[in-house]
């Protein structure tokens, strides 16, 4: 590699770290003595989650402890030795979860159907039950800015609200903290950082399900208003936290009825 794409791979990776250390510290992500569930697909983006939070560990002085977790859900072809070697390979704690969830999900979703929806259930309450066994106070998922947008919009096109994916939240029953370190970060760059890492990526089609139509949709959708305005996602995403409930129409979150027309 040149010295040139050196110099730029540096530059990204300082910007992830720097993206996740401005997450840490406007969310309070990880606090010290935290066991902290790394969830890892085998994904560029839970590949670059756990290598800048060990590079927090680091710079915190191991304050807090790191455990990978994967769901082997038996899908035809998963590669079942690659995330323990690799894990392995950089002293990582960690856990391997075998469960079926792939036979459920075929017998259950009709042919050309996408699986995502109901996997992505199952998945949740394996990994919820695991954290519980595993005496984790933090679940970290992967999920980056670009994931953060587009959610944004599939629920206000699709949904009828105006909610996406919070960089921290507890759980419906208040029994997990879930965080999210890479929200800041832009997946472009997490590409460009995966491919100069060379992370063993595990391929994401293995159940032979296609990207939900809604989400492509919504990705063509940006990637067109940022070819004609450049940083358009940037603006959206700066109005994720500029908000006024007072000029918005949820009644439970600001009074109308405080005020009145005063009597003469």
């Amino acid at each position: 590699m040149n010295l040139d794409k050196c110099n730029h791979i540096e530059k990204i990776e300082n910007r992830i770290r720097k993206n996740v250390w401005k997450a840490q510290e406007e969310f309070n992500l990880i606090e010290p003595g935290d066991r902290v569930m790394v969830c890892l697909s085998g994904g560029k983006d839970s590949y670059t989650m756990l290598d800048v939070l060990l590079h927090m560990q680091k710079v915190l002085k191991n304050s807090f402890e790191i455990i990978a977790v994967n769901l082997d859900q038996k899908q035809p072809g998963f590669p079942k030795n690659i995330l323990p070697d690799y894990l392995s390979s950089i002293g990582v704690n960690y856990k391997i979860i075998e469960k079926d969830t792939y036979s459920i999900v075929t017998e259950k979703i009709s042919e050309g159907k996408t699986m995502c929806s109901l996997c992505s259930r199952l998945r949740r309450g394996i990994l919820y039950d695991t954290a519980d066994e595993l005496g984790i106070t933090k679940i970290a998922l992967g999920h980056h800015k670009n994931d953060v947008l587009e959610t944004f919009f599939l629920n206000l096109f699709f949904s009828g609200k105006i909610e996406t994916m919070p960089a921290k939240y507890k759980t419906d029953d208040e029994r997990h903290i879930v965080i999210r370190p890479l929200v800041f970060c832009k997946e472009k760059e997490i590409i460009s950082f995966a491919e100069w890492k060379q992370f063993p990526i595990i391929p994401c089609n293995l159940c032979g399900s296609q990207e939900n139509m809604q989400r492509k949709v919504i990705k063509k959708m940006m990637a067109d208003w940022e070819q004609t305005y450049p940083d358009r996602s940037e603006i959206i995403f700066t109005a994720l936290k500029n908000i006024h409930p007072s000029h918005l129409y949820d009644a439970s979150l600001y009074d109308f009825n405080s005020f009145s027309t005063p009597k003469k």
